[in-house]
């Protein structure tokens, strides 16, 4: 099992990593403002203006650190990583299991359970947590309706039909997302799910933070031996991180969504730290997204109990786990893919 490292998050513009030794040095303005040993790093995500030396690029490489370029606002560019690890075979089946029909559906399955229990568990937890300050009634119809696309989906249906039925429950979920929010109403009101770019604050929120998730489960995909780029339930399309939208559908509403939900209840964010811009797009500012950053590394530091191996682990190691028990159910050591179901 793969120990959780931390990953180094560098938002500073105009920042420079560099190699000093066996660590990896952040300076700004030519003062080193960080410095890592490099065994204890995981992943470096460097946002906007961020620039590191090749032989930086070369170290981390070596030391299987992957090193991520996103845009300013979190969009992601290229990440530089070093040779690919895992045996050869687990992606040769991995491509023909994506030719598959019969196959590509049972994954495809599996993840949009994943995504409809977990919304469905959040939906239950508020309604318990928070009834006297949400509309019972409405919450109620969405989970009962949850809860009849579920049956639909454990049916032997077509894949076409799964992802009918995917789309459904994303739209009978953020129909009532809004609900959610009990402070700061006036300033984060949720009408609709929008990215590309985000129209309101929280789908601002919400973006940057699966931007984050698909970092950590790309980057797990990759450790296992498998290729993130070839999905089930997500199609081959140039470009796209097929596999890990298909793995990330699982942990969403688990780990996003309720922080986000978190951050904007307990007012750990405010509505200043976002900007509207003309064309009615909106950004995060950098004190907002360092809060966000932290919240999201302190999230993963919490302690859960996995409902298929029944170990306690970091939240953070869950992105692990379930790449390693994918990489088994494709290699054919499981009979099914065990998709993680948040309680």
């Amino acid at each position: 099992m793969k120990k959780h490292l931390n990953t180094l998050f560098v938002t500073t513009q105009g920042a420079y990593l560099a190699k000093e030794g066996e660590t990896v040095a952040v300076k700004v303005e030519g003062k080193v403002r960080l410095q890592l040993p490099i065994h204890t790093l995981g992943g470096i995500v460097c946002f906007g203006q961020v620039s590191c030396s090749p032989f930086l690029m070369g170290f981390c490489a070596e030391n299987d650190v992957a090193i991520s370029f996103l845009t300013e606002h979190g969009r992601f560019l290229a990440k530089v990583q070093g040779p690919v690890s895992g045996n050869v075979l687990l992606r040769r089946e991995q491509y023909r299991w994506a030719d598959d029909h019969r196959k590509s559906t049972s994954v495809a399955r599996s993840a949009v359970i994943g995504k409809i229990s977990n919304s469905r568990t959040v939906l239950q937890r508020a309604l318990r947590d928070h009834f006297d300050k949400i509309d019972v009634p409405v919450l109620q119809a969405a989970i009962d309706r949850l809860n009849s696309i579920l049956m639909h989906v454990r049916e032997d249906i077509p894949l076409d039909t799964i992802r009918g039925y995917e789309g459904e429950a994303a739209q009978v979920y953020f129909k009532v997302f809004d609900n959610l929010i009990t402070s700061q109403k006036e300033n984060f009101l949720f009408h609709e799910r929008s990215r590309r770019p985000p129209l309101d604050r929280v789908n601002c929120l919400l973006s940057f933070l699966y931007t984050l998730v698909m970092h950590d489960v790309r980057s797990a995909l990759e450790c296992v031996g498998l290729d993130p780029a070839v999905g089930f339930l997500h199609r081959d399309r140039p470009g796209r991180p097929s596999l890990a939208l298909d793995m990330m559908e699982e942990f969403r509403s688990f780990l996003a969504d309720r922080l986000a939900l978190s951050l904007i209840n307990l007012s750990q964010v405010k509505d200043k730290g976002f900007r509207i811009m003309e064309s009615g797009a909106v950004l995060m500012d950098d004190e907002t997204r360092k809060t966000v950053l932290v919240a999201y590394q302190n999230r993963k530091q919490d302690e859960i109990m996995h409902p298929f191996i029944k170990e306690k682990m970091p939240v953070g190691l869950l992105f692990h786990t379930q790449a390693l028990l994918l990489a088994r159910y494709v290699r054919g050591d499981l009979d099914g893919y065990p998709v993680f179901l948040w309680k």
